[in-house]
């Protein structure tokens, strides 16, 4: 039986344009010889849908489509992933589902058991569990279809204070007892650079225990936060992959699934973790503007690193002619920063424009002198110049079109070490999920081959140049310090005591906890963040704005 892995790209709610691609693919499929075209979850309808999933003309669009799907199967069987209406009175309205089609019509639809509540994972407030397990028969195979978290019921433990296993039933143990030829899993498992090799070995590990061949066949592409990396696999029975498909793109492979325990296996090369952010990065600028019908972008471009790194990305994820960036120096910035900023420009061949704030912020300072008087000047005066730069961003978004990129990193984001209404700004985060040792990294990374950006944004003190001589190191920790602590806290869940233990400093550990407590409320109002981390800030992690802990 040849196999064809479909990893494609979908748009939420773009039924047109999912539903031809589906079944473009299907009639190419079929036009090579294959008897079976796997998509991914939710394809029909893109992942994740949200509450789109409780409006009665969304699903009937997804109905049609799925009709519309399976008219198109016709000497051929396609497996796709579609919401399906619980026919039940009780419980949930939908089921998560995988629909078996040929034949012109709707063979056999296969309901998806576990559904992950944790993380950017909502499941369970749409979907109904499944309880039946049954194979499917498709050509005179037996087939295990499963969906997604189906087959991540021993998955790893994230944190300590985690249960060893997330669900009582596992449903491939289930669906084994019928003796399946092989298993097929569709998915929608969103990237995070310590997702990867977890997932890869979570595929290779139920093939090898079932000693039966695995199809994985995951989403590409990026909707708003959440980044798919695709990576689908044919397994072999021992756990071997045979074929995998390419990484952030759309790709088509096809495997055979009688001789697949003969195949050659693949030689695994896995990327270097920097490289997967990288290019995780572009994917996720590239479908944000693409899938919100953006083309161009700005930002403010500074000398500093993080907005380096970020107009890097974004001319490989737009293209040059797509980005106009601003350099708005003020008395503070250093000449050294501004030929960092102009140098950086060139290098990319995108067009800048140099707009000095010095004048705008004496302007604010004689309009508010009269109210500051007897005040010494402080934080104030310089979240003043941000909500300046902001604002004319801003100008210029509005005027020309261009999208605002944020370039806060995540350790910034963490400590609440930025200016609402102003370096704030913008309709994406790109690095906010970014610790500025990554940032750093990445970097180096762009450089790899030649020098995009200039050796001394890289190698200078990190500073915001709101005041005279200003470094980041005069009220944060060390960035390689404070990382590592942010990292303990946001990611691993560790308690500040726990953290102290580990050898890091009390009165440190305490500052860096205190200040991500209280800096919720900056983080509820910045702009979508690109996920590409574990743990990222936003609807993968919910904290109350108003709390004392």
């Amino acid at each position: 039986m040849k196999v064809v892995l479909a990893q494609l790209n979908y748009h939420i709610g773009n039924f047109e344009s999912n539903s031809g691609k589906i079944i473009k693919t299907i009639e190419q499929a079929k036009e090579n010889g294959a008897e079976l075209v796997v998509f991914s979850e939710l394809a029909v309808c893109g992942y994740p849908s949200y509450d789109f999933l409780e409006r009665k003309e969304f699903i009937e669009k997804c109905n049609e489509a799925i009709n519309k799907i399976a008219s198109s199967c016709v000497g051929i069987t396609a497996i796709v992933g579609a919401p399906e209406i619980n026919p039940e009175p009780l419980g949930k309205n939908l089921y998560n589902a995988a629909y078996i089609l040929s034949d012109g019509g709707i063979q056999q639809i296969v309901r998806k058991t576990l559904l992950p509540n944790y993380d950017v994972f909502d499941e369970y407030r749409y979907f109904e569990p499944n309880k039946q397990f049954k194979i499917a028969n498709i050509n005179g195979k037996k087939v295990a279809v499963t969906i997604c978290e189906d087959i991540w019921d021993d998955q790893p433990v994230a944190n300590a204070f985690a249960r060893d296993k997330l669900y009582t039933i596992s449903p491939m143990d289930e669906l084994n007892k019928q003796k399946p030829d092989f298993a097929v899993n569709i998915a929608a498992s969103p990237f995070s650079y310590t997702q990867v090799d977890v997932r890869q070995n979570i595929v290779r590990n139920k093939a090898k225990n079932f000693q039966i061949p695995f199809i994985y066949v995951n989403q590409v592409g990026a909707n708003t936060e959440l980044i798919f990396d695709g990576n689908s696999m044919a397994v072999n029975s021992k756990g071997e992959i045979i074929g995998s498909t390419q990484t952030f793109e759309e790709d088509i492979i096809e495997v055979d699934i009688d001789t697949i325990d003969k195949a050659a296996t693949q030689s695994q090369t896995s990327k270097e973790t920097i490289g997967l952010i990288h290019d995780a990065l572009i994917c996720g600028i590239r479908d944000y503007f693409a899938k919100m019908g953006f083309t161009k972008a700005t930002l403010g471009l500074s000398g500093g690193i993080d907005s380096a790194v970020t107009v890097a990305l974004a001319e490989k994820a737009l293209g040059k002619e797509n980005i106009r960036v601003l350099l708005l120096p003020s008395q503070y910035s250093s000449e050294h920063s501004i030929k960092d900023a102009v140098d950086l420009a060139n290098n990319l061949d995108i067009e800048y424009n140099i707009v000095p704030i010095k004048e705008i912020f004496n302007t604010y300072n004689f309009i508010m002198g009269p109210l500051f008087e007897g005040k010494n000047e402080d934080v104030t005066e310089e979240n003043m110049q941000a909500r300046i730069r902001g604002t004319l961003l801003m100008a210029l978004s509005n005027k020309f079109g261009h999208i605002l990129l944020n370039t806060s990193n995540k350790s910034e984001a963490a400590v609440g070490y930025g200016t609402l209404y102003g370096d704030m700004n913008g309709g994406l985060s790109v690095l906010g999920d970014v610790y500025k040792t990554d940032v750093f990294k990445l970097a180096r990374y762009i450089n790899r081959e030649t020098e995009i950006i200039p050796e001394n944004t890289i190698v200078k003190p990190p500073s915001a140049e709101l005041r005279p001589d200003q470094k980041d190191s005069d009220s944060l920790p060390d960035y390689d310090v404070l990382d590592a602590i942010l990292f303990k806290y946001i990611e691993k869940h560790e308690s500040p005591a726990d953290i102290i233990n580990d050898g890091f400093d009390e009165a440190t550990v305490k500052k860096a906890v205190r200040l991500v407590n209280m800096n919720e409320y900056k983080r509820f109002q910045t702009a979508p963040t690109l996920r590409v981390s574990g743990k990222a800030f936003g609807m993968g992690r919910r904290m109350p704005l108003v709390a004392k802990y």
